[in-house]
């Protein structure tokens, strides 16, 4: 047993599932032959036993391979991370998020309700985990969200009172369970909101403040799926270890990949609807922003799909030839677009579907992702990388400065 002091030999089955309770891990991590430890006696004759901080650590940082890793589920959604950890092996112990309609379409494909609002859940309530996963809301820092919010005179980025301070809420969760890795998704405007001070933040705040490794990288999801949208991937490690971003392929899917053949007429736009795009585009057109819908053919590669794309569907628009307006995706075509297994039930809304796609993840990306993520956790932590290590998004002072750290081996 190693780091277990005990009076006698071997302890009781008793003793061991208590010791291995107070662990966090399974009876059969500590003890070869579970069948050959004895039973007590009685409660006088019962044994001491001293668990040493040692072990635990050890325990934390090296994973055993004879058990799953365990992760969270923030900011859930429609449960895109689960999708993607569970094929990678691992075990959802908990789940959040406070959307009820993303609550019913999580609980109709997993068989669990997520927990509501985080901020009402005690940190010391979430179960023992090994990875934090969590697309943080992004709204607070997108291109469009912050446009919106301007004009309409409200805060946005940490200054958002609803959503701009979960990721804090992240900080508190990781700072009390220090677990071993994390995996946070949001909008590439990330790095660039408020003149970059909010990444800086954000980087301060797991890096010199948390103690984490981090990898970052801009990925877009164009690589698995026929749309192009392009997210930043927080990738830490706590301890230290070298982590590489996998290689996603140069070029995709098309849009007729996902298509269905039978498409409902009420998804076609009516004349009034398309004829006031079209007169809007042009409007735009001649002044000079360049703003407009998003046709495409079966040929094409989408736009991204946004929370707001159950408005008019502007964004993508499928061409249905010359003598027809063209249509809306689907529910189903949405789901494919984000790379959802057609199996996946769709129990709500077209309005809550479409906003459930347009603010999810793209699951093929965050499967390879999780592929990497578990194998560099299965790795002892001080095991370096054969290959030089690639950085991530950009060539910002912070990136290079990040590269410096990451390449650095001390001499021999």
């Amino acid at each position: 047993m190693g780091g277990v002091e005990r009076a006698e030999r071997n302890p009781t089955i008793q003793q061991a599932a208590r010791l291995a309770k107070a662990l966090g891990v399974e009876v059969a991590e500590l003890f070869d032959d579970i069948s050959a430890l004895p039973a007590a006696k009685s409660e006088t004759e019962e044994v001491a036993v001293e668990v040493k901080p040692t072990r635990a650590s050890r325990l934390r940082e090296e994973p055993s391979p004879r058990r799953k890793l365990r992760f969270i589920d923030l900011f859930c959604g429609i449960g895109g991370f689960r999708y993607a950890f569970e094929k990678a092996g691992c075990e959802c112990v908990f789940s959040s998020d406070w959307d009820k309609h993303s609550q019913v379409t999580y609980q109709a494909n997993f068989g669990e309700k997520p927990h509501g609002d985080i901020h009402a859940v005690a940190e010391a309530d979430i179960p023992k985990f090994d990875i934090l996963c969590g697309g943080f809301p992004c709204q607070p820092f997108s291109l469009a969200g912050v446009s919106k919010k301007n004009s309409l005179g409200r805060k946005h980025g940490f200054d958002d009172e609803k959503q701009g301070n979960l990721f804090f809420k992240i900080a508190e969760i990781l700072d009390y369970h220090r677990p071993q890795a994390f995996v946070l998704e949001n909008v590439k405007n990330l790095k660039s909101h408020d003149k970059g001070r909010t990444f800086e933040i954000i980087h301060e705040t797991l890096t010199k403040h948390l103690g984490y490794t981090v990898y970052t990288k801009i990925i877009d999801g164009a690589a698995f799926v026929p749309q192009h949208r392009e997210r930043i991937f927080l990738i830490g490690f706590k301890p230290r270890r070298d982590f590489e971003f996998p290689e996603f392929p140069k070029s995709g899917p098309k849009l007729s990949s996902i298509l269905e053949k039978n498409v409902p007429e009420k998804y076609t736009l009516t004349d009034h609807l398309w004829n006031y795009l079209q007169n809007y585009a042009e409007k735009h057109r001649a002044a000079g922003n360049g703003f407009g819908f998003g046709l495409v053919t079966g040929n094409d590669v989408t736009r991204t799909l946004s929370a707001r794309y159950h408005k008019d569907g502007s964004e993508i628009l499928v061409s249905q030839g010359k003598n027809k307006n063209p249509r809306r995706l689907t529910p189903r075509e949405c789901a494919r677009l984000m790379g959802y297994p057609d199996e996946m039930v769709i129990p709500v809304s077209d309005t809550q579907a479409y906003r459930q796609f347009g603010n999810s993840v793209v699951v093929p990306v965050v499967e390879k992702l999780a592929e990497s993520v578990v194998q560099t956790l299965r790795r002892p932590a001080n095991q370096p990388l054969d290959l030089v290590l690639r950085d991530s998004a950009t060539d910002s002072p912070l990136a290079k400065l990040e590269r410096t750290k990451t390449n650095y081996r001390p001499k021999k």
